[in-house]
């Protein structure tokens, strides 16, 4: 019997050194997720304010300042980004033809960090063009 309980106490010590060598990796392997589950989100808002903003470019050529409404769709379309960081742009100037194509390109930065540490950085793009109705 003691031989039995002695027996298990090893195998308790060993499932413990186990999980302590583990740990660190599926910690880090959880923050990666996570990281990476955000720049996704963050990609998924940009490209989808750049089809609004393209889309309300190809309604609003009889507006006065068509670029302004454009820009201001993509920012009211992305709630969830930081204004001061997203950087909208439209091309060509007005006046636009029926017909014309019009491209809305949203930009923002991006940065993942694992414990602290920049892994990499750069910028999501995203651009949508529309046909002028």
């Amino acid at each position: 019997m003691r031989a039995t309980g002695s027996h298990i106490r090893r195998e308790r010590g060993q499932a413990v050194v186990e999980l302590a060598l583990v740990f660190p990796f599926l910690a880090v392997i959880i923050v990666a997720i996570i990281q990476f589950g955000g720049l996704y989100n963050h990609y998924e808002t940009i490209t989808d304010a750049s089809r609004a903003g393209a889309r309300k470019a190809a309604v609003s050529r009889s507006l006065a300042d068509p670029v302004a409404a454009a820009t201001a769709a993509v920012y009211a379309s992305a709630p969830a980004l930081d204004p001061a960081k997203l950087v909208v742009t439209v091309t060509p100037s007005p006046p636009w033809t029926l017909g014309q194509q019009v491209e809305v390109k949203a930009t923002y930065p991006y940065s993942i960090s694992l414990a602290g540490v920049s892994v990499t950085s750069g910028t999501l793009t995203s651009k949508t063009k529309e046909r002028v109705e």
